[in-house]
């Protein structure tokens, strides 16, 4: 009965929403409508026209990501079929596409989808959910893209695209929101031409709110977050061939909402209650938490700096991408989910980045086109731990350890494709890259200095309470160097002007990992070689494209080797080459306009992915289960109310992976003197998947969210005001499982939120 409830709600939603046009995930910009509708996108490092590139992509305009209330790079998952967006607790974020999306959290790890905002790489998974700005379009590429993107993009691909300076003219132009909690947002851009060569930007944003949630140790609200950013950009045609854009931004982020669990409790694993469920310490309700007496909180502050130099060479047009970035995270969380003080950890992290990418593209028009590239990426992170049941100020914290590496990437790449006959092309590229780990380090327990003994039992002493793993393990640090070739071959046939079919091999890979946060410093004090993630993947797919009418689909099978799995243990995550695995599965995505007021869209994504292979898979089992000498001796001295137990695995399912992901919309606008009345929403759908590493523990079931919005735009848009509507539909569902030794946490999505929204331009 409750599948039957849950299937008739779905479709009755859908009809709702058919009836009460509303747009959804929608596949058509600003920018394609100016284009007789040819949706143009940049998945092979050049512009082409959506439907020439043999990439399943999903293209989201900016009006389409304000439709769905889309204010964080997260929220993109509710308008792309098949992407998710997870954490790992802590503040870390990590998108997986297709069921790709190893949830690792370590020095020098990453995710497996890579995310670029004007052609920048950002590595660091503690600022992969950013609040958005100025946005003009967002592509999200669906499969490996090692050769054009290269290392950590085993999943896709993320493109940010926001608006340049311009010498158009001067603008200034705002959004204000006001909702429930609360919620206030606003955002401010303001352009001035100085002269039809130079000309500068401004932007801001402040999104503030009250939390939903209560502490039933105090009765108190928690959850008040401020997150505010500011970007400053300068571009200047140097030459007629030649122009130059230069860009600061700087953010802060006061945003707890993460990191506030209550106690987990779900239909497969049931009551995860700590320490045996003592009463009154802790709770499941879904607008409440239970912690101890000391806060918790995330608090990151982040600085960027982008240089863009575009050349016309004659021959080719050259692109020089430079950046640095600084960010920088305090955050306190507890982790026995609780109202006691058990255990509180500080995560502060310190992440420095710098990259340099020469990108040279062919001129368009010819029989053969081809991009080829350079690139180099230095990363610095410093992972620091503190044990916070004292408090959370500098003077109260208890150094407990820490670890750190510096991750460099050299790579070199050509991608080209050939018209081999009228219609027919071929494309073929190879990407070669080194990638090595230097400096890695982890910090000794309470910063101890005293000498550790290793297996082979050599002595290593600590400098300052930092263990060099090239002073005493060597063999480690080698390994984690390695050199990868990732191709990609594509053949592609163009039926007529308006349609194409294509076939493709693609490689991808996810770089090595030395475990400086797990195993090294464990005892015997050797550091798991964590090779890297591969994956082959084949695809075939069809797409057509006609004005007001645009039709994908795909057909996918990966083969993917050596997972890198986190298995989080007494309050450490050891990482291990723990799967292989087998995907395949079937896409689709559509957008009509039906007639010039009414546009339907919709996509959906088919998802079999299994862990062919998972040795050792860890499984958690209560102590309470387990025999008496266990509950006595390592249960009870060590505060452990689970244990992980090891357990081969055959033809699971993987981790964080739903069969089913779905959504559906329209738009009907409608002309009322001067200006428009138009009538949108989104609908999302994903079907159940389980939040556990061994893809058999902690199920979250299926759910739907529905966005709806109703928006005037006055006369030459030059200003509006919209009601909207997010999660309209009430429902309520895990978006984070935290398992450890010591509990199982659980983090809740928001409640139904509704408010208004005002906004200019001049």
């Amino acid at each position: 009965m409750k599948a039957l409830r849950t299937t008739a709600s779905i479709f009755g939603l859908m009809g709702v929403t058919a009836l009460c046009p509303s747009q959804a995930f929608a596949q058509q910009s600003e920018q394609a409508v100016a284009n007789n509708d040819v949706i143009i996108v940049t998945a092979q490092r050049r512009a082409e026209a959506q439907v020439d590139v043999p990439i399943s992509i999903t293209s989201i305009s900016s009006d389409a990501l304000s439709t769905a209330n889309v204010t964080e790079l997260a929220d993109i998952a509710k308008v792309t079929p098949a992407l998710r967006f997870d954490s790992n607790g802590g503040g870390f974020v990590q998108p997986s596409i297709r069921g790709i999306g190893t949830a690792v959290t370590t020095s020098g790890g990453g995710a497996n989808v890579g995310i670029y905002v004007d052609g920048f790489y950002s590595p660091n998974p503690l600022a992969a959910d950013f609040d958005l700005l100025s946005v003009d379009s967002i592509q999200v590429l669906k499969g490996p893209q090692g050769t054009l993107f290269g290392r950590n993009t085993t999943g896709g691909a993320i493109l940010v695209t926001t608006r340049e300076p311009s010498t158009d003219g001067n603008t200034v132009e705002g959004k204000l929101s006001f909702g429930r909690y609360n919620e206030f947002k606003a955002r401010s851009l303001m352009n001035f031409a100085v002269s039809d060569r130079v000309a500068f930007s401004v932007e801001g944003q402040l999104l503030r709110g009250d939390g939903w949630q209560h502490d039933i140790s105090t009765g108190k609200r928690v959850g008040d977050y401020e997150n505010w950013g500011l970007r400053v950009g300068m571009k200047a045609d140097l030459t007629d061939s030649i122009d130059l854009l230069v860009r600061w931004s700087h953010s802060q982020n006061d945003d707890p909402r993460g990191n506030l669990q209550n106690t987990l409790n779900t239909s497969d694993f049931g009551l995860a209650a700590p320490f045996g469920g003592i009463p009154g310490t802790y709770t499941t309700d879904k607008n409440k938490i239970a912690s101890g007496s000391i806060p918790e909180f995330f608090r990151s502050n982040s600085d960027v700096v982008q240089v863009t130099l575009r050349a016309d060479l004659g021959f080719a047009d050259l692109t020089s991408l430079s950046q640095y970035r600084n960010e920088k995270v305090n955050q306190s969380i507890e982790i026995d989910y609780s109202g006691l003080d058990i255990l509180q950890l500080g995560l502060p992290n310190n992440n420095e980045t710098w990259s340099q990418e020469f990108l040279l593209n062919s001129k368009p028009g010819g029989p053969l086109q081809w991009t080829a590239g350079l690139f180099y990426f230095e990363n610095s992170d410093q992972y620091l731990t503190f044990i916070d049941n004292l408090g959370s100020d500098p003077n109260s914290r208890i150094r407990f350890g820490g670890s750190g590496t510096v991750t460099r990437s050299y790579a070199a790449f050509l991608d080209a494709t050939y018209e081999v006959m009228p219609q027919l092309f071929v494309t073929a590229g190879v990407r070669y890259a080194r990638d090595q780990v230097d400096d890695a380090y982890f910090n000794t327990r309470y910063l101890s200095n005293t000498p550790i003994v290793l297996t082979n039992g050599d002595i290593c002493t600590p400098v300052n309470g930092r263990v060099y793993i090239a002073d005493c393990e060597p063999g480690a640090v080698a390994a984690a160097k390695k050199d990868k070739i990732t191709p990609r071959i594509v053949l592609r046939y163009k039926l007529d002007q308006d349609t194409s079919i294509y076939a493709s091999y693609t490689k991808g890979y996810k770089a090595a990992i030395m475990d400086v946060g797990g195993t090294c410093q464990n005892s015997p004090y050797e550091c798991n070689r964590v090779k890297p993630e591969s994956i082959d993947a084949f695809e075939v797919g069809a797409k057509y494209s006609v004005s007001g009418l645009s039709l994908e689909a795909a057909a996918f099978y990966y083969d993917y080797k050596d997972l890198q799995v986190s298995l989080y243990e007494a309050g450490t995550a050891a990482i291990v080459n723990a799967a292989n695995s087998r995907i395949y599965g079937l896409e689709g995505q559509f957008t009509y306009k039906v007639t010039p007021h009414f546009q339907l869209n919709g996509g959906a994504s088919w998802v079999h992915a299994r862990y062919r292979k998972f040795d050792n898979a860890p499984v958690y089992t209560r102590c309470s289960d387990l025999d008496a000498y266990t509950q006595t001796n390592i249960c009870a001295p060590n505060y452990l109310t689970f244990l992980v137990l090891g357990q081969d695995i055959r033809d699971s399912r993987m981790q964080r992976t739903p069969e089913f992901t779905g959504s559906l919309g329209a738009r009907y606008g409608i002309d009322i003197g001067t200006g428009e009345l138009a009538l949108s929403g989104n609908l999302y759908y994903t079907s159940s998947f389980y939040f556990g590493p061994s893809g058999t523990q902690f199920k979250q079931d299926g759910y739907e969210t529905l966005s709806l919005r109703a928006q005037w735009n006055g006369a030459d848009d030059r200003y509006f005001i919209a009601l909207w509507g997010d999660n309209v539909t009430n429902s309520r569902y895990v978006t984070l499982a935290t398992y450890s030794n010591y509990g199982m946490g659980a983090t809740w999505n928001s409640p139904v939120t509704y408010g208004v929204e005002v906004g200019f331009k001049f």
